[in-house]
């Protein structure tokens, strides 16, 4: 790696920016929609589900056993405590089938890893419980390319700074990518670093926020193939 480069540690989101994750969300809420239809319209459903999950947040974290409680939590609020039993067993089945999905990676995904880690310190950052995403990690095959990971209860400004200064020269020399505004671009320019987004076609609620546009620090890309050029143009 260049003495003088100017970006010399960059960090990797995992869920839906290497590998696809909402989508078995949605397809497990669905599932979850299906077997509430006789309690709850769906639009109502959703609401209660998603403010469930706001709830939760602090107790179980991200992920997809958090996702699961919420489930079980909704079922049991929109039925006034009357959800069968064999519901419950259905969500829980839902849940250990999400947990069991093969991983997906996004196009470019294991390219742009491949080419950066020749050059730069590529880390993985990530949030949501720890068993599942060190499943994922192992599935991708990306696992061997990244000098570091890091699986994080919270993406903050703070967070990044101390896992940037870690395993790297801080964050004023490094740069994230990931699909979220809320997690992985605004905390990390928050902290001095740059923030890459690449959006992805579905993206969970909780984590919208509006792009900083026109910030010196924040870049947005149509997919991860277009990232290696970004960053030997910065430097």
């Amino acid at each position: 790696m260049p003495a003088h480069s100017r970006i010399t540690t960059i960090g990797f989101d995992a869920d839906d920016t290497l590998w696809q994750n909402e989508s078995f969300f949605r397809l497990t809420q669905d599932r979850f929609t299906a077997l509430l239809a006789d309690h709850a319209e769906p639009d109502h459903l959703h609401d209660r589900l998603l403010a469930a999950e706001r709830r939760n947040l602090g107790h179980y974290g991200f992920g997809v056993k958090g996702f699961t409680l919420s489930m079980i939590e909704t079922a049991i609020e929109v039925t006034e405590g009357r959800v069968p039993a064999s519901v419950i067993a259905e969500i829980m089945a839902a849940g250990r089938e999400m947990l069991e999905h093969p991983i997906e990676l996004l196009p470019h995904a294991q390219q742009a890893v491949e080419a950066l880690a020749d050059s730069h310190r590529v880390l993985l950052i990530t949030k949501g419980d720890l068993l599942d995403q060190e499943r994922k990690l192992a599935q991708s095959g990306l696992g061997d390319l990244f000098h570091g990971v890091e699986i994080v209860s919270h993406k903050t400004a703070a967070a990044y700074g101390r896992i940037f200064t870690r395993h790297g020269d801080g964050p004023d020399r490094a740069l994230m990518v990931g699909n979220s505004l809320k997690s992985d671009v605004i905390p990390v320019i928050e902290a001095g670093g740059f923030g890459v987004h690449v959006p992805h076609g579905l993206t969970w609620a909780l984590e919208h926020a509006d792009p900083p546009e026109g910030h010196p620090r924040f870049a947005a890309l149509p997919d991860l193939g277009h990232l290696p050029d970004l960053v030997f143009r910065l430097g």
